[in-house]
C-alpha cells in the first residue's frame, strides 16, 4: 500500500519514541505521532512524508490503550510543556527507566551493571519551584502568558499549570491585570517592540519565599510602584526585580538584573544546606527528587571523610556542599561567574570552608589543573572521586581523558540526557573504568525528560 500525505489511516501504537511520541505502523511503514499511547488503536492523519517514516497526528483514539488516562490540564494536548500527561503514571516510570536502559545497551555497548528501579514521585504534579511564563497578546488583543504550544512560539495562555507551585497562577493573574491596566506592551518577537517578554517565578520549597522578576527589553520598568505594592500583598514575597534582555534572539534571560523590592535573592534548603538562589542560577526544578538524586549521588561517592572530590559543572554548589560535608576537599568548576559567586557565598552561610571553586569551561579548567600539578609532581593532580553532571550536550571528550588521567577511584555521573550519558559511559568504559550502578529518578513528572546517576568504578 502506497502511503499518502492528508489521508486517514488506521493503525495501532507499539512504541514510543524519544519525545514520548507514540509509533506505529502502517502496511510496514512507521509514523511517529504524538499524544498517542502504547495500545492505542488510532485514526491518524499524516501531515509529512519522509523517505522511510512519516509524521502522523491523532484524529481520533477508536480504542485506548489500558494506559490512557484523561489528563488533569484541559490544555495539556495543545501545551508543549507537558508531553505525556495522557499516559498512566506507573507507565510514564517505565518509559523513561527503559528509555535509559535501551540507549546504555546499544548506544554505550554497557552490560553487566546494576539498574535499581526508577525513583518515582509521590505526587508527580505541581512540583516545579521554577516557572518561566513569556508574554504577548492573542488575536482578541488580550494579554496573554502561558507556555509556548509544541514546536512553536505560540502563547497558550495558562490560568492553573498542573505542574507549576499553584501560587503562580495569583502571581501571572496579578502581573497581566497591573499590564492592562497601565498599558505595558507585551514583547512581539517579530517587530522586537514591546517591554514585557517574560515572567520568572521561583517559590522556595522549605522556606516558602517567592520571586517575581520580569524579563524586560528595556532598562526600567514604567509605572513600578502599583506592581509592587500588587505583589508584596502576596503571602511569602521576597524578591521582586527585573532582567534587561534586549537582544533579539529566543535567549530568555540576560545577564543584568535589578532589584526593585526586597532582596535579590530567595533562600531555600536541600536536605539541612541552605542555598541562596538568584534569578540567574540554576537550581533543580523539583526539589523532592532533588533529595533523592544528590542522596544517591552522595551514596555512590561512598565518602569516608578523607577523599578530594571534583565538583563538574557545579552550579551554585548544589551537589558541591553535600559532598563538601562528608570529604577532606571539594573543588567545584562551573562556567557561569554568578554561579560560582552564588556557591563560595552557600559554602559561607553553611559555614562549609573545605570547598573552593573555580570559573571557567570544565574541559579547560580541569586539564589546566591538571598538567600545572602534574608537572610539579604534586599529589594534587590526583582526584579521589569526580562528579560530573553536564549539561545536556553531555562531556567534552578533553574533559573525560583528564578525568582518567587524575584516576579516581570512583566517577559518580549525573546526567539530564541519556544518549550523552551512554556516548560518555562507553568512552569511559574503553579507559580502563567500568559501570557498576544506574540509578534513574523522575524529576519531570508529565514529561519525557529523566535524570540518572551512575557508579563508575576504576578497574584494579
Amino acid at each position: 500500500m502506497e502511503i499518502k500525505k492528508n489521508e486517514v489511516y488506521t493503525m495501532t501504537i507499539s512504541d514510543l519514541g524519544s519525545e514520548g511520541e507514540g509509533i506505529g505502523k502502517i502496511d510496514g511503514f512507521t509514523l511517529f505521532v504524538k499524544d498517542a499511547v502504547i495500545g492505542d488503536e488510532i485514526e491518524v492523519k499524516v501531515i509529512k512524508l519522509k523517505k522511510n517514516y512519516g509524521y502522523g497526528r491523532l484524529m481520533r483514539v477508536i480504542k485506548p490503550s489500558p494506559y490512557r488516562v484523561e489528563p488533569k490540564c484541559p490544555k495539556a494536548r495543545a501545551c508543549g510543556g507537558c508531553q505525556l500527561q495522557h499516559m498512566d503514571y506507573k507507565k510514564q516510570l517505565e518509559y523513561k527507566q527503559n528509555k535509559v536502559q535501551n540507549l546504555l545497551e546499544r548506544v554505550g555497548k554497557i552490560s553487566d551493571y546494576e539498574m535499581a528501579p526508577i525513583i518515582g514521585m509521590e505526587n508527580p504534579y505541581f512540583y516545579r519551584n521554577k516557572a518561566q511564563f513569556p508574554v504577548g497578546r492573542n488575536k482578541d488583543g488580550d494579554i496573554v502568558a502561558g507556555f509556548y504550544a509544541g514546536r512553536t512560539h505560540s502563547i497558550i495562555d495558562t490560568e492553573c499549570c498542573y505542574i507549576q507551585h499553584p501560587l503562580n497562577t495569583e502571581l501571572i493573574r496579578c502581573v497581566k491585570d497591573w499590564m492592562t491596566q497601565y498599558h505595558i506592551e507585551p514583547y512581539d518577537e517579530t517587530s522586537g517592540k514591546g517591554l514585557v517578554r517574560h515572567i520568572l517565578t521561583r517559590i522556595g520549597y522549605v522556606t516558602g519565599e517567592v520571586m517575581v522578576c520580569l524579563v524586560i527589553n528595556g532598562e526600567r520598568l514604567p509605572s513600578q510602584q502599583p506592581l509592587i505594592e500588587a505583589l508584596t500583598k502576596i503571602k511569602g514575597m521576597t524578591s521582586i526585580c527585573i532582567n534587561v534582555n534586549k537582544e533579539r534572539t529566543n535567549v530568555i534571560l540576560g545577564s543584568k538584573v535589578k532589584t526593585l523590592w526586597g532582596r535579590g535573592y530567595i533562600e531555600d534548603y536541600i536536605g539541612d544546606v541552605k542555598y541562596q538562589i538568584s534569578p540567574l542560577s540554576f537550581y533543580q526544578v523539583n526539589p523532592v527528587q532533588t533529595k533523592m538524586l544528590y542522596g544517591k549521588a552522595l551514596e555512590f561517592a561512598g565518602l569516608s571523610g578523607s577523599e578530594t572530590v571534583w565538583d563538574l559543572y557545579c552550579g551554585i554548589g548544589t551537589i558541591s556542599l553535600f559532598l563538601a560535608k562528608n570529604a577532606a576537599h571539594v573543588y567545584g568548576v562551573e562556567i557561569v561567574p554568578q554561579a560560582v559567586e552564588d556557591a563560595k557565598n552557600n559554602a559561607k552561610i553553611n559555614g562549609i570552608e573545605n570547598a573552593e571553586f573555580f570559573v571557567g569551561k570544565a574541559e579547560e579548567v580541569v586539564p589546566d589543573f591538571y598538567e600545572r600539578k602534574h608537572a610539579r609532581g604534586s599529589g594534587e593532580a590526583h582526584a579521589d572521586v569526580i562528579v560530573v553532571d553536564p549539561p545536556r550536550k553531555g562531556c567534552d571528550e578533553k574533559l573525560l581523558e583528564t578525568m582518567v588521567k587524575m584516576a579516581p577511584e570512583r566517577i559518580v555521573y549525573v546526567s539530564c540526557d541519556p544518549a550523552t550519558l551512554a556516548r560518555d559511559l562507553k568512552y569511559l568504559e574503553g579507559e580502563g573504568y567500568k559501570v557498576k550502578k544506574v540509578q534513574c529518578v523522575d524529576m519531570f513528572g508529565q514529561g519525557v525528560h529523566v535524570e540518572t546517576v551512575c557508579l563508575i568504578s576504576r578497574i584494579k
